[in-house]
């Protein structure tokens, strides 16, 4: 069972999101399962999994997940190319009072080209041109929490970016559609011996 502000806040952030997709076309944005993440994020939170609190979602379209991450106590932080979805996070945030840092960005850090591999088929996956600084402010080796909801053929995109930048204990949450969310832990690689 959601407690009460959480439930309250899901109704208006689903009432904005259906108001926003009714007068704006971003093909990119599909709203994740909130109840769910929050579900998931609790657990996470309540096992202490991850190596700190800062939070940070990949893709944060209208800000919810990063928004329930900080109802949460994660220090949460969002990450979008979408300026006007970044703009209506900012808003929700503020209107529910939650600390939570959005900026206008790509989360794919300028040296993660070849991770795209040779034609990025959609225009939200590009490498970070600077936006509001994004890379330098929210990269992924900082986060001790990420949470991506990737479109299926952004799933290997997705991993190897976390495998590539995060740090050793960083946890990566990823929801893929349904009841399908995955978490793992990065650990660092052992070192062969001579």
């Amino acid at each position: 069972m959601l407690p009460g502000d959480v439930r309250a806040f899901l109704r208006e952030a689903e009432r904005r999101i259906e108001r926003f997709q009714r007068d704006h076309l971003i093909p990119g944005f599909v709203a994740s399962d909130f109840p769910r993440v929050y579900s998931v994020l609790h657990a996470l939170s309540d096992a202490a999994a991850a190596p700190g609190r800062l939070f940070c979602e990949w893709g944060s379209g209208f800000g919810v997940v990063a928004c329930l991450a900080a109802m949460l106590d994660f220090d949460a932080r969002g990450i979008e190319i979408d300026e006007t979805l970044v703009d209506a996070a900012r808003r929700l945030a503020g209107d529910f009072g939650l600390p939570v840092e959005f900026v206008r960005g790509s989360f794919i850090p300028q040296d993660s080209e070849e991770c795209l591999g040779p034609r990025p088929e959609f225009a939200w996956l590009t490498v970070d041109t600077g936006g509001d600084d994004a890379d330098g402010e929210l990269g992924p080796a900082d986060a001790d929490v990420v949470f991506a909801y990737p479109w299926p053929d952004e799933e290997q995109l997705i991993e190897a970016l976390f495998e590539r930048h995060a740090g050793a204990g960083t946890v990566l949450v990823s929801y893929h559609g349904g009841e399908d969310f995955r978490v793992r832990r990065k650990v660092r690689r052992q070192r062969k011996r001579a």
